[in-house]
């Protein structure tokens, strides 16, 4: 049976922030609760927690509540306290730089300029954790990107946007259940054919 696997989606907590670009990591893991029927629990530090099994592989879900930018020590509260081994969390997150629709899988590297990504680095000390990136494009003038990421997505971005997180969802399974590596094989190559 495979390691229990930690998922985990940023974003910013509260109604303002529901259904916002910058959210769409939140998306994902409350797809996922909804489905599987994981409840949220707050349970260690400011995240919500939930816990149980995706497609019969155990795995938790969490959303930190501490704003995208200080997503750090909750990460890393719930890591250590867990003892989730790094190549078994899974860290979902919004990405400009790549289009509407367009889902990347990669087992570490850089922030790419993600300050949630950033700060998670900073809290663990590695950059050798896996990451789920959700293109969300950069329609923005310069210089406006924080109103970018924090306004909803468009009514015309929706049917790719929704698409995506599907994608997303089915790739966090394979993840939970057969890791980075089959899920990288899965959906990064799906990604090319479209």
């Amino acid at each position: 049976m495979a390691e229990r696997a930690l998922i985990v989606g940023l974003g910013n907590p509260g109604p303002r922030y529901a259904n916002t670009r910058h959210n769409a990591g939140f998306m994902v893991v409350d797809r996922l609760a909804e489905r599987y029927s994981i409840a949220w629990r707050s349970e260690k530090g400011p995240s919500l927690l939930g816990w149980g099994q995706l497609d019969g592989c155990p795995a938790g879900l969490m959303k930190p509540l501490t704003y995208m930018n200080r997503s750090g020590a909750a990460v890393a509260e719930v890591v250590r306290y867990y003892r989730i081994p790094l190549e078994r969390l899974l860290v979902v997150y919004d990405d400009i730089h790549l289009p509407p629709g367009r889902i990347r899988l990669r087992p570490g590297g850089s922030a790419g300029g993600h300050n949630g990504v950033e700060d998670i680095i900073r809290a663990l000390g590695t950059t050798a954790f896996p990451r789920l990136r959700i293109g969300i494009g950069s329609n923005f003038e310069r210089g406006r990107q924080a109103d970018y990421v924090l306004s909803p997505f468009t009514r015309e971005e929706w049917p790719l946007i929704d698409e995506a997180l599907e994608r997303a969802c089915q790739a966090a399974v394979t993840f939970a259940c057969e890791g980075i590596e089959a899920a990288m094989n899965r959906y990064n190559r799906v990604e090319n054919s479209l």
